[in-house]
């Protein structure tokens, strides 16, 4: 799992997430009254705490690892891609608000407290999103996990499978690319499928910490073993604050897990206003609408992330 947990931070403290929106011109859609509200977003990583941003707007839970009823989260990874997705700000006063805010959130717990997992749950949560995506109106599912290794590279392995069925139902799939740049084919799995949209980070330039180390260009370069390149679209991922699995507090994480949630915040305004759209109309989209910021094709993809074009 990416992503690394910094100290805990309060609502005052000064914020990355408007420098976030500067980077990727998100303000304008606040102002054309967007907030995601209405279109359901599936979270798959290590659950959900009901932050007081989330307000009433989890609307479904399952837990895959523990087989508990109730949303909580253990890690606190599950919870910052959630807010980074649909936080409304509300106990900081706007501050650290989401992408889109006005978003119904759906946690599926298929990662432990330490953030690791099996390809079987993960996949028992796909199959539990597809059965659901018409009565929970989910419409967009988030993957901030990754495998790396050979044995996971294929396109024919399990997870790729798995996500190709979830894009294939319908749903828009967004995954990571993973931390293991630089080197080329350094997608994780299951970020190297052709079908969904897989997220870079755009400013991966930035020394982090990411899972106790420090490091710098790590986001995941590709072409895939297939020769596919990957990723499609980049976002911002460095330092990014959002809601923390405790009460009332935020916590500041890095990587490619956090670059994902933007790119599937936008998505969730972009369902909004155009609600018709079908899966590969909004990859589409991206593609068209994503700014060149100068970088190799297999490490920004399209390009990055640009809301103000994108909600066009």
């Amino acid at each position: 799992m990416e992503g690394a947990e910094y100290p805990m931070v309060k609502g005052n403290q000064e914020s990355h997430v408007n420098h976030v929106k500067k980077q990727i011109h998100c303000r304008d859609a606040f102002t054309m009254g967007l907030t995601g509200k209405g279109v359901g977003v599936a979270v798959l990583d290590t659950g959900v705490f009901l932050h007081r941003d989330f307000e009433d707007r989890v609307i479904g839970f399952a837990d895959m690892v523990n087989r508990k009823a109730g949303p909580y989260d253990d890690c606190g990874h599950g919870s910052h891609i959630c807010g980074i997705i649909g936080g409304s700000g509300a106990f900081s006063d706007g501050r650290y608000q989401g992408m889109a805010p006005g978003c119904n959130l759906i946690a599926v717990k298929v990662l432990d407290r330490k953030g690791n997992g099996y390809a079987k749950d993960v996949l028992a949560g796909i199959s539990w999103i597809i059965d659901r995506k018409d009565t929970l109106g989910i419409r967009i599912v988030n993957i901030s996990v990754g495998s790396f290794g050979k044995r996971g590279m294929s396109e024919n392995s399990a997870l790729v499978k798995g996500v190709n069925q979830a894009w294939d139902a319908g749903l828009v799939v967004v995954v990571a690319a993973g931390n293991n740049g630089p080197r080329r084919m350094s997608i994780t799995t299951p970020g190297i499928s052709r079908k969904v949209i897989t997220v870079g980070c755009s400013d991966d330039s930035t020394e982090v910490l990411v899972g106790g180390n420090r490091m710098v260009d790590y986001s995941g370069r590709g072409p895939t073993a297939a020769c596919v390149c990957k990723p499609d679209v980049v976002a911002p991922g460095c330092s990014v604050v959002s809601c923390s699995n405790r009460p009332d507090r935020y916590t500041i994480k890095s990587g490619t897990s956090m670059s994902t949630p933007i790119v599937s915040g936008a998505i969730a305004l972009l369902l909004e206003k155009y609600p018709q759209m079908s899966n590969r109309d909004v990859k589409l989209k991206l593609m068209e609408t994503s700014r060149d910021i100068g970088l190799p094709k297999n490490q920004q993809g399209w390009g990055l992330l640009d809301v103000e074009r994108l909600l066009l």
